[in-house]
């Protein structure tokens, strides 16, 4: 089983609408978790999932609630969430009164390997210990950049988080929310990739059809199937599978 951490300092950056997108397209070929672990929920909402997770993310990482018990399927075919709900809120302080407090997210997902192939953690913003438990169970970190003068500080920043753990993951960038008609924006997709070789030449724009997946709560490709941004995460997706090579498990559910 392998582990894509989607991650950023900075929030509002496309995120969560990476997170999402990536599992859908790694579902056609793999049995795919998304585990939410953003205390707003927003991959669980978008996904149609129930945020409610019965004793608590607490009950969850003590192992009172098993994981598998835990995880709600969706409509969409070897796509399945652990969602969020407002117990999240307490993660942080959840692993720091757990024994290896870096180690917790590894340990659940540990009793879910035989379920999975895939499982892509949409985590929350900032520097924290859920970060840190993260980017320790992660064979990559995506990370979305929008094209700012502020994107370059938080790629540095995700290095640096990256580079203190035990199991230093490959980063992979992308730009993201790109609005070409910007000139800040032109030159970042001009210039990033080729100063920055975590940043690939991949850009998802800014425009109304990502903004719909809060309306029709669903991954762009099942309404807009040839738009760019479907197209874009199509490709960041075959770029990470490149690097994971996830395979599909022999035995199905």
């Amino acid at each position: 089983m392998k582990v894509v951490a989607v991650y950023s300092i900075k929030g509002g950056v496309g995120k969560t609408t990476a997170a999402v997108n990536l599992a859908w397209e790694a579902a056609h070929d793999l049995r795919v978790l998304l585990w939410d672990l953003d205390p707003q929920g927003a991959a669980t909402y978008l996904l149609q999932v129930k945020p409610k997770l019965k004793g608590g993310v607490d009950s969850l990482v003590s192992g009172k609630t098993v994981a598998g018990a835990a995880v709600r399927s969706t409509t969409y075919e070897q796509l399945d969430v652990l969602p969020a709900d407002d117990s999240y809120r307490e993660l942080d302080l959840v692993f720091d009164a757990a024994k290896k407090s870096t180690q917790r997210i590894e340990k659940v997902l540990d009793t879910l390997a035989d379920d999975y192939d895939l499982v892509i953690l949409d985590c929350p913003p900032g520097a924290s210990l859920v970060a840190e438990n993260a980017m320790r169970a992660a064979d990559i970190v995506v990370v979305p950049l929008v094209p700012s003068p502020l994107s370059l500080r938080s790629l540095d920043q995700v290095k640096g988080i990256v580079a203190e753990s035990t199991r230093p993951a490959p980063i992979l960038g992308f730009l993201s929310m790109v609005d070409r008609r910007k000139t800040v924006h032109r030159e970042a997709v001009e210039s990033l990739h080729n100063d920055h070789k975590e940043v690939i030449e991949l850009v998802v724009p800014s425009t109304v059809i990502v903004e719909r997946m809060g309306t029709e709560r669903a991954p762009i490709a099942t309404y807009a199937p040839r738009a760019e941004a479907t197209l874009a995460y199509e490709r960041l997706w075959k770029r990470i599978q490149s690097v994971v090579k996830a395979k599909q498990a022999k035995h199905k559910r």
